[in-house]
């Protein structure tokens, strides 16, 4: 059995529709009517122990409504997951002793203590051994570069600063998964490539699962080895990035540079002309095309002084994928 099992996973909330006027406002005291909204719809996946997972979706998808049930926070409308052998929404304690979390922008450090202060607290409240809790401190203080703010009262950081402090604060009870909600937003390059190398190296040295949820897919492609994309809470694809590229995958682009005049462009079906500029040309080759082949054939044929291509950024396919589920 997988380490992590999730199986037909769905989550509805009723929401009250607002009723006009005073008259519809009393009505609402006796007699109120729901509409139905379903976060998350027959979802499943499974994960082996030490996987890191890149779990994506455009605003409103369901990646946090699932985060949420696998952490134990919410209870699903139907279907069951599983993290080791816990049911995390039946037995939360056992299930928060496993597990670290990071959702965004809340802060699990007190405002006015150090950061060394709050470290201590959570040592109390996980009951972590001492010495393995002393050897966890120096270790996520020398991956995270927090030497230098590990005494500061928590209102004198950065939000870099304090990101880095939370994601600490999750691993120090030695967590079998981690899950990440956001832990790039708003943060400088310089420090999301920190915590980026952090993750990696956690996952290689403790094989700690991940999972994690961003709008950012430098994100991805820097951590992920998988990808599982929803929308409008159902799960649309679910495998390796290589995977991802081939199935949403819409050809690439090759630039051409050229020495003096350039040659006759010859139309084709195999190429498009995005642009032609004075000593070089864009073209963008047929998705069914290798990047091998069409070098070969447009050396050929043009005889360039350089040739360049450029693969598809990530972050492009997404948005490619999404707007291809938006009008199926």
């Amino acid at each position: 059995m997988s380490f992590i099992e999730v199986k037909s996973l769905s989550k509805e909330y009723r929401i009250a529709k607002p009723e006009k006027g005073l008259a519809g406002a009393v009505k609402s005291l006796f007699h109120r009517e729901y509409t139905v909204k379903q976060a998350v719809k027959d979802v499943s996946f499974s994960l082996e122990k030490g996987e890191v997972v890149g779990y994506i979706g455009p605003n409103g998808a369901g990646k946090s409504t699932t985060i949420k049930m696998l952490s134990g926070v919410l209870l699903p409308t139907s279907g069951m997951a599983k993290v080791g052998d816990i049911i995390p929404y039946e037995n939360r304690k056992e299930n928060a002793k496993r597990i670290g979390v990071v959702f965004g922008q809340r802060s699990q450090l007190y405002w006015d203590l150090p950061v060394s202060d709050t470290f201590d607290l959570y040592e109390s409240l996980y009951s972590v051994p001492q010495k393995r809790f002393r050897e966890n401190c120096e270790f996520f203080t020398e991956l995270l570069d927090m030497k230098g703010f590990l005494h500061q009262p928590v209102r004198q950081l950065s939000l870099g600063q304090k990101m880095k402090a939370n994601i600490a604060i999750a691993l120090l009870h030695d967590p079998e998964v981690l899950y990440l909600d956001e832990p790039t937003i708003g943060l400088d390059v310089a420090s999301k490539k920190i915590l980026r190398d952090a993750l990696k190296s956690i996952n290689a040295q403790r094989r700690t699962t991940i999972i994690l949820t961003t709008h950012d897919m430098d994100d991805i492609e820097a951590v992920c080895q998988r990808l599982i994309m929803i929308d409008q809470g159902q799960k649309l694809f679910d495998g390796t990035l290589d995977d991802f590229r081939a199935k949403y995958h819409d050809g690439f682009i090759v630039k051409l540079e050229f020495e003096g005049l350039f040659p006759i462009w010859q139309e084709s079906g195999a190429y498009a002309l995005l642009e032609q500029e004075e000593h070089h040309w864009l073209i963008k080759a047929k998705p069914d095309m290798s990047a091998k082949a069409a070098m070969i054939d447009l050396i050929e044929k043009y005889d360039p002084m350089n040739l360049y291509v450029q693969e598809e950024r990530i972050e492009d396919i997404v948005r490619r994928a999404y707007t291809l589920n938006e009008t199926a």
